[in-house]
């Protein structure tokens, strides 16, 4: 049986009527770039983030980008973040003409190494991003001691963990600002490009609004230096579609968790991934680990089943040609992150996922010998 990793299709499809609704509504309007559609769809998000601003923006790339430069990061600043991640984290950071200074990442969890992101301050040092990886949330509590203790902003990277929490706490609203993204392949995921900021302080929503259309207020006349990071009013109207069945697919996202973790217990040289106590995980990927050097043996034998998989990520972001400079400004081992890339594989776990298939990638997993 063929199991995709991922069926957008699965999703889209059935809401169809809805979707060309929402098309036809923005059509008709004419106002295609910001506007009502956007700010509802902010109202939306920042209810159920229970955070005072959210802010639209057009990717979740952009989202990290804005963030750094509603800060005032730039030349001179150092940003921790961990080498385990989508390279948007320490992209954007380099873009602004910081450096990315990596550290490394928990075994169980995949998410950021405190004890090593230690090793990593220096003068420099302005801000930290913690990432909310496969949709589990960092323990904020730590990283809310880590950056008071030395004097450091938050940004959250929340691409991958929309809605997860940390207690009773949304992933993204526990910081200076936070980030998200509506990639088609996300938890919420929108027909194209689409991103979210959000933050409590009035202030720099201010800032990030202005910056988010050229640093333009009022009209052509420029306070700021910003971008062109405007959210599509139709990528709004479809996201709005989307989110109103977002409930739905988490928790099937969860249930679908619950029966690999059920049906997977006595794989031998294959670790499951984990769910901490008091955080909610919603599961934009089941990601498992493969030891004894056979993590490329198992991805090869499921694809020749028809088991779609793939390596989130193969290449840590200290290993990557565009940051071999840096080599010079590392301060501590990333030991965890070199083992993990060789060891990551993660396998079908989207809402739409039947059974049957659960089945068929659990059976094949099982016949990994």
């Amino acid at each position: 049986m063929n199991v995709p990793l991922l069926d957008v299709n699965a999703q889209n499809h059935p809401i169809s009527g809805e979707l060309r609704a929402a098309f036809d509504r923005v059509l008709e309007t004419g106002r295609f770039i910001m506007g009502d559609e956007v700010e509802s769809f902010e109202s939306e998000l920042a209810e159920f983030l229970d955070v005072k601003h959210a802010i639209g923006v057009s990717s979740g790339t952009d989202s990290i980008l804005l963030a750094l430069m509603a800060l005032g990061i730039g030349p001179g600043d150092e940003v921790i973040c961990p080498s385990f991640t989508f390279f948007a984290t320490a992209g954007c950071i380099a873009r602004t003409g910081a450096t990315p200074i990596f550290c490394d990442c928990q075994p169980d969890t995949f998410n950021i190494d405190f004890t090593s992101a230690k090793q990593c301050i220096s003068e420099k040092t302005k801000a930290i991003m913690p990432v909310h990886l496969f949709g589990q949330s960092v323990d904020m509590s730590a990283c809310e001691d880590f950056a008071q203790q030395h004097g450091l902003i938050i940004i959250e990277d929340t691409a991958q963990s929309l809605g997860a929490r940390f207690g009773d706490r949304s992933c993204g609203t526990m910081s200076d600002f936070g980030t998200y993204s509506f990639f088609p392949s996300k938890n919420l995921g929108g027909l194209g490009d689409g991103g979210l900021l959000v933050t409590q302080n009035d202030s720099l929503a201010e800032t990030a609004i202005k910056m988010r259309n050229h640093g333009m207020h009022p009209r052509y006349h420029h306070q700021m230096v910003g971008g062109n990071f405007r959210l599509d009013a139709l990528q709004a109207a479809l996201l709005r579609v989307k989110f109103a069945h977002y409930a739905d697919y988490t928790r099937e996202r969860q249930e679908n968790a619950a029966y690999y973790k059920e049906h997977l217990t006595d794989l031998q040289g294959i670790i499951l991934p984990i769910e901490q106590d008091g955080y909610e995980h919603i599961w934009n990927q089941f990601t498992l680990r493969v030891q004894g050097g056979r993590r490329d043996d198992l991805k090869n034998h499921l694809m020749a089943e028809g088991i779609g998989c793939e390596i989130y990520y193969p290449v840590p972001m200290h290993q990557q040609e565009c940051f071999a400079h840096l080599k010079e400004t590392q301060r501590t081992v990333l030991d965890t992150t070199d083992q993990l890339a060789g060891e990551v594989l993660s396998i079908p776990i989207y809402p739409e996922l039947e059974r049957v298939q659960q089945d068929a990638v659990i059976a094949a997993l099982k016949s990994f010998t």
